[in-house]
């Protein structure tokens, strides 16, 4: 049976911040450095056959300090690109709040209900995510 552990990558300033992400390359701060190495400790004795990670630097570095522990590369898995905020990409919660607040509270009560504009919705990235989840399991049932 394959298992599949879905791991976050570690805190960037723009996490503490409170700033949309999305898939501005935001690299990890010292904090995230230090919660990747304490899961790569915490990993060293699984049995890990393979590693996928997002294209972005922080999700890259996460992998590969888990990584370096089981001496192989990680596979690159533009599927797992963080959630394309669109417009609200780089702003603050707050200015979200303000300029969006429709939409903004719609997001609160029901983030499965709303397409950023020019951006995507939780489901365009569920399809995505499963879409490599079956590959990977196919692969790995051979």
């Amino acid at each position: 049976m394959t298992t599949i552990m879905l791991i976050r990558h570690g805190d960037t300033d723009w996490n503490v911040e409170e700033i949309f992400r999305g898939r501005a390359d935001i690299e990890l701060n010292e904090v995230g450095i230090k919660q990747a190495e304490l899961l790569a400790k915490y990993l060293a004795d699984e049995r890990i056959v393979a590693i996928y990670s997002s294209p972005l630097k922080r999700a890259l570095k996460t992998a590969e300090i888990i990584a370096s522990s089981h001496h192989f590369d990680i596979i690159g898995a533009p599927e797992l690109i963080d959630f394309d905020y669109g417009e609200w990409q780089g702003l603050s919660h707050d200015t979200v709040r303000q300029k969006y607040k429709a939409l903004y509270d719609e997001w609160l009560r029901n983030p499965h209900l709303v397409k950023i504009p020019k951006g995507e919705s939780l489901d365009d990235v569920r399809k995505r995510a499963i879409s490599l989840v079956n590959q990977v399991c196919e692969f790995s049932g051979k």
